[in-house]
C-alpha cells in the first residue's frame, strides 16, 4: 500500500476520544517518532484493516508482562499509552502485517469497551506544558551531550542521529527521541511515556542516557582490554566449533546446527546449475560462522529457503494436442476467433519444434472482453500452472526485479515470487493491465518488464535478491492491456498484439445464454429448471441495463437476478421461476438506459462522432454554435490537446474554404465559433473527432442539417484530407447499439471491417471517403 503522510491539519483536538487499541510487546510507541511494527494476531490484523478503511488512527498500549503472546484483556496492558496515524501497511505472503505508524499524542484510558475481537476504549489526550526555564535548557543541553556520546560508542546507531537530535526545539520531545532510541526496557520507558511533566521527563531521561552511556564506556574498555593478535573471526569460529563439539558430546546439539545439515542436503539434493551452486555453497558456509541469534544469520537462512524452494529445473508436461486445445479454448469462450487460433498455432510449432522460444502475447481490448479468463484457459489447454501478477498501480522497479538484500525485509521480486508459487518454471504467466504501470523515484517497471519480455534476455533474468541468473525462457507470458496508448514503444515492440474488440447484441445473448447464466446458476446453488431466462429477457439485460464492450456488467445483472431467485427458494416461496420482459423490472428495477437511438440531428450545427475508450467504443454529440464578437473559437467539454487542435484544423480548414462550401466570407470578423461536447464530467482526448467537428461546424455557418441516423469518424487535415483511425471496430459496435444506420469512415479505414460481425454489417451502410469535401456532400442535407 502507497505510503501516506500524515495530515498537516491534525491537532490534538481533531485525534477521536475514542479508540481502537493494539497491544504490543517489548516496545514503547512515543509520540511524533515513526516506528514499524509487525502485526501477526487475526484480532490486531482485522483491527488494522479496519483502521486504514477509516481515519488511520490507533491507540497503542504496552503489554504488562512480556510472556503472554495472545488473548489480551484490558487488566494486561498499561493504560497510559500512545495514539499513532498508521503511514504504510504491507501485507506479507506469510499471514504477518507489517505497519509504519507514527506518534502523535500521549492519553490515558478511562473505560474499556467490547463489541469487536479487539479492545477499544475511551481515552483522555495529555497536553504536556512546554516550558523554556534555564534548568530546562541546562538539562537539554546536558542530555545532548550524553546523547553524542552514546552515538560515537553505540556501533548500531548511525552518526546522522545526532543532528537530528540537535534540531528538535521542544525539550519534550528531545527527551521522548532519545528514549526511544536507546536501550532500555519496556517499564523504562512507559515511565518516561507516563510522566507528563517536562523537567521530570529530561531529568528522568537524562538518568537512563546516562546510565546507558556507563555501559558502553565499560563495554569499550572490555573490548580494548581482551583484544589480541588473534583476529576477531578466527578466534570466535575457532570457539564455536569447540563449543559444537562439546554440545554434541553432551546431546545438547541446538535445532539451528541440524538445520546446516538439512540445508547442506537440500542443496545437494536440488541439483542447481552451476552459478546457483557456488553461490549456494558461499552463504552456507558463511551460515555456519554465523552466531544463530543475529539478524545476519536469519536473512541468510531467509535467502537459502528461496533458492531451494524455485523451481530450476521443475517443468509440467505441454499437452500439445491441438484438438483438445481447440476443445478447451470453445468450452470456456463464445468468439475470439483470432485469438483462439494463435494459441492453437502456438502449440503447433511447439509440437513440431520443441525447443522453440515462446510468443510474448498482448490481448488488448475493452473491459469484460475475456482477456484474463483467456490466459487461463491457455493454462488449461496445455496442461500448465497459470500465475496472474497485476501491474496495475505499480511504480517501483523493484517490484519486478526485487530488492537487495542489504534491505532489511528484502524479497525477490514479484516474477520470482509467482514463479515459486507456479511450482514449475514453464507456466502461463498473466502480467495482466500492463497499460497501468507508472514510474516515480523507485524507478520505472516498464523499464524491468523490457528483460523479461525478450526472448532473446530472459533465458538469464536477474533478480537483485536471488543475484543469480534464473531462466525465464521456458515461461509462456501474455500480457493484457485496454489501452496500447500508454505502453512504451520500446515494450510495445516486444510483444505480439492480438486485438479483443466488444461483442454485439448477439454475441452477447449468445454468451449468457451458454456461459454466464450457467455459471451463476451454479454458484448460486439453483438448478437450471428452477430459474429460466427467455430470449427476450436476456437480450433487455443486455439493451436496458447494460452500456459496454464487453459482459462483466451483464453477468452482475444476471447475479442479481439469481440472487433474488435464491432467496425466495430459500424461503419457500416458490421452486420454479421464469425470467421475462414483463417481470424482470421485479428484479433489477426500471431500465437505467432507455432504448439506445443516435441523437437528433434535425438543427444546424450538430453532428454525431464515434469514439473509442478504454471501454470500447461510444458515441459523442458535437454540437456548434455562433455568437457575436471577435474572441475567435471556444472549445468546451473538458477536451484534450490533441480534439482542441482537431478544432481548430476544422476551423481553420473551413475559413479557407468559404466559397466552395457557401459561406459569407466576412462572416468570422463579427462571429465567434463556440464547439461543445456534453458529457463533461469525462475527459476527451484523440483526433478520431475532427470529421465530425468539421462536419457540425459546416452544418451550423450553412444552415443544412445532418443527415438522421448518421455518425462518422476520421481524423483530419488542412490539406482536406481525412485520416485512418484506431479502435474501428469498437466504434461501429458502438453505432450498431444506438441504432446508427449510416457510418462514414475513412477509406483506410476499409479493410477493418473485414473482422465485424454480418449482422452489423447488413445492418448499417458504410461511406467510405478520402477527402473531407465527400465527407461534407455525404453527411449534410441539401437546402
Amino acid at each position: 500500500m502507497e505510503e501516506k503522510p500524515v495530515p498537516k491539519n491534525l491537532k490534538i483536538e481533531n485525534i477521536p476520544q475514542f479508540l481502537s487499541m493494539l497491544p504490543v510487546m517489548d516496545t514503547v510507541l512515543f509520540p511524533k517518532m515513526v516506528f514499524p511494527i509487525e502485526v501477526t494476531s487475526k484480532e490486531s490484523i482485522q483491527l488494522v484493516e479496519d483502521a486504514i478503511g477509516s481515519d488511520r488512527i490507533i491507540g497503542f498500549l504496552a503489554v504488562k508482562n512480556p510472556e503472554k503472546k495472545s488473548g489480551f484483556k484490558h487488566g494486561d496492558l498499561y493504560t497510559l499509552g500512545s495514539s499513532a496515524f498508521i503511514l504504510k501497511m504491507v501485507k506479507m505472503e506469510d499471514s504477518k502485517t507489517q505497519l509504519l505508524v507514527q506518534g502523535l499524542n500521549r492519553f490515558k484510558v478511562t473505560s474499556f469497551h467490547g463489541g469487536k475481537p479487539y479492545l477499544r476504549g475511551f481515552v483522555e489526550h495529555l497536553r504536556g506544558i512546554e516550558a523554556n526555564d534555564k534548568e530546562i535548557e541546562a538539562i537539554s543541553y546536558t542530555i545532548l551531550g550524553i546523547f553524542q556520546a552514546i552515538v560515537q560508542l553505540h556501533p548500531a546507531l548511525p552518526p546522522e542521529i545526532y543532528p537530528i537530535a540537535a534540531s528538535i526545539k521542544e525539550p519534550g520531545t528531545l527527551a521522548d527521541m532519545i528514549v526511544s532510541t536507546i536501550n532500555v526496557s519496556v517499564h523504562e520507558a512507559q515511565k518516561i511515556l507516563e510522566t507528563v511533566d517536562i523537567k521530570a521527563r529530561l531529568k528522568e531521561a537524562m538518568r537512563l542516557a546516562a546510565q546507558q552511556l556507563e555501559f558502553l564506556e565499560l563495554g569499550f574498555k572490555i573490548h580494548t582490554r581482551v583484544k589480541s593478535d588473534i583476529d576477531k573471526q578466527e578466534r570466535e569460529y575457532y570457539l564455536r566449533e569447540q563449543l559444537k563439539a562439546i554440545r554434541v558430546e553432551l546431546g545438547d546439539v541446538k535445532k539451528t546446527d541440524v538445520n546446516i545439515e538439512q540445508y547442506t542436503k537440500k542443496i545437494e539434493e536440488k541439483k542447481f546449475p552451476d552459478e546457483v551452486a557456488k553461490e549456494a555453497h558461499r552463504e552456507l558456509n558463511r551460515l555456519t560462522r554465523m552466531n544463530s541469534s543475529s539478524a545476519e544469520f536469519t536473512v541468510a537462512l531467509t535467502y537459502l529457503d528461496w533458492l531451494i524452494t524455485l523451481p530450476w529445473h521443475e517443468s509440467t508436461q505441454d499437452n500439445l494436442d491441438v484438438r483438445h486445445a481447440k476443445k478447451i479454448l470453445d468450452q470456456d469462450h463464445h468468439g475470439l476467433g483470432k485469438p483462439k487460433q494463435r494459441i492453437i498455432e502456438y502449440l503447433a510449432v511447439r509440437k513440431l519444434r520443441p525447443d522453440s522460444k515462446g510468443p510474448i502475447l498482448c490481448f488488448a481490448g475493452p473491459p469484460g472482453t475475456g482477456k484474463t479468463s483467456l490466459g487461463r484457459s491457455i493454462a488449461r489447454a496445455m496442461g500448465r500452472n497459470f500465475v496472474k501478477m497485476s501491474l496495475g498501480g505499480v511504480r517501483d522497479e523493484a517490484e519486478i526485479r526485487g530488492h537487495r538484500r542489504t534491505y532489511v525485509g528484502a524479497l525477490p521480486g514479484r516474477i520470482i515470487q509467482g514463479l515459486r508459487r507456479a511450482g514449475s518454471n514453464n507456466p502461463v504467466f498473466m502480467l495482466d493491465e500492463i497499460d497501468k504501470t507508472g514510474k516515480n523515484f523507485g524507478g520505472d517497471p516498464s523499464s524491468a518488464l523490457l528483460e523479461v519480455l525478450d526472448p532473446e534476455q530472459n533465458h538469464s533474468f536477474s533478480d537483485h535478491y536471488l543475484d543469480v541468473a534464473f531462466d525465464l525462457s521456458k515461461v509462456m507470458f501474455i500480457t493484457t492491456a485496454n489501452t496500447l496508448y500508454h505502453i512504451p514503444e520500446a515494450l510495445r515492440d516486444r510483444m505480439e498484439i492480438i486485438g479483443l474488440s466488444g461483442y454485439s447484441l448477439d454475441e452477447k445473448a449468445k454468451i449468457a445464454k451458454g456461459y454466464l447464466i450457467p455459471r451463476q446458476l451454479e454458484g448460486h446453488g439453483i438448478n437450471k429448471d428452477q430459474l429460466i431466462f427467455t430470449p427476450g429477457a436476456i437480450r433487455r439485460v443486455i439493451s436496458g441495463y447494460t452500456r459496454e464492450a464487453g459482459v462483466r456488467n451483464l453477468e452482475r445483472e444476471i447475479a442479481a437476478i439469481c440472487r433474488a431467485a435464491a432467496s425466495k427458494i430459500a424461503e419457500g416461496e416458490t421452486q420454479n421461476f421464469n425470467i421475462h420482459v414483463k417481470n424482470l423490472s421485479q428484479y433489477l428495477g426500471h431500465p437505467r438506459f432507455t432504448s439506445p437511438s443516435a441523437v437528433n440531428t434535425m438543427v444546424p450545427g450538430i453532428a454525431i462522432g464515434l469514439a473509442g475508450t478504454v471501454a470500447g467504443g461510444e458515441i459523442i454529440t458535437v454540437e456548434a454554435f455562433s455568437m457575436k464578437g471577435n474572441q475567435g473559437l471556444t472549445l468546451t467539454g473538458r477536451l484534450g490537446e490533441v480534439m482542441r487542435e482537431s478544432a481548430i484544423t476544422a476551423l481553420s480548414y473551413v475559413r479557407s474554404n468559404v466559397a466552395q462550401l457557401g459561406i459569407d466570407e466576412n462572416f468570422f470578423d463579427s462571429h465567434d465559433i463556440h464547439i461543445h461536447i456534453p458529457r463533461g464530467s469525462m475527459e476527451k482526448e484523440g483526433s478520431s473527432a475532427g470529421l465530425a467537428v468539421l462536419v457540425a461546424i459546416v452544418s451550423l455557418l450553412t444552415g443544412r442539417i445532418c443527415k438522421k441516423n448518421l455518425a462518422m469518424t476520421g481524423e483530419i487535415s488542412l490539406r482536406g484530407q481525412v485520416l485512418p483511425v484506431e479502435s474501428v471496430i469498437e466504434k461501429v459496435l458502438a453505432a450498431h447499439r444506438s441504432n446508427v444506420k449510416a457510418v462514414i469512415l475513412p477509406k483506410e479505414n476499409e479493410k477493418d471491417l473485414l473482422e465485424i460481425p454480418r449482422k452489423v454489417h447488413r445492418a448499417i451502410r458504410f461511406y467510405f471517403v478520402s477527402r473531407m469535401s465527400d465527407a461534407i456532400k455525404i453527411a449534410l442535407t441539401q437546402k
